[in-house]
């Protein structure tokens, strides 16, 4: 029995959810802030989940390109913008999340799986979501 897609790509989006939070402490380490280390850190991770997903979950067989990469960052930009605010409110009012950014990184992933999903089903990989 083949796995769903939707379980597909939150298995990659849970990869790409180790690649943020090794990126974003990486950033720290080399004297990124909060704020500053978060972006460096997504565009790691939306990267790799744009790699990940074009193979695994939707079994793309167009050659990659710098255009739909492109395609996938703007596509996801709405679930980017749910994860990074949602991210950015727990370390700015979270006291317990400024102590652990990972624990808010994890939050803003849940928060925009959804919307990337439809995004780089419908807009990306043009697939249309039967399961």
């Amino acid at each position: 029995m083949e796995m769903p897609r939707f379980l597909r790509f939150a298995l990659v989006g849970a990869t790409g959810f180790l690649v943020d939070i090794a990126a974003l402490y990486a950033s720290f380490a080399l004297g990124a802030g909060l704020y500053t280390g978060r972006v460096i850190s997504y565009l790691c991770a939306a990267t790799f989940t744009w790699g990940v997903n074009r193979r695994f979950t939707f079994a793309s067989e167009v050659p990659p390109s710098v255009s739909e990469w492109l395609k996938f960052l703007v596509a996801n930009a709405g679930g980017g913008l749910v994860n990074y605010a949602t991210y950015a409110a727990l370390v700015s009012w979270g006291t317990g999340f400024i102590g652990h950014p990972a624990l808010a990184v994890a939050c803003g992933s849940i928060a925009g799986l959804v919307v990337n999903y439809l995004a780089s089903s419908r807009f990306v990989f043009n697939e249309k979501i039967p399961n």
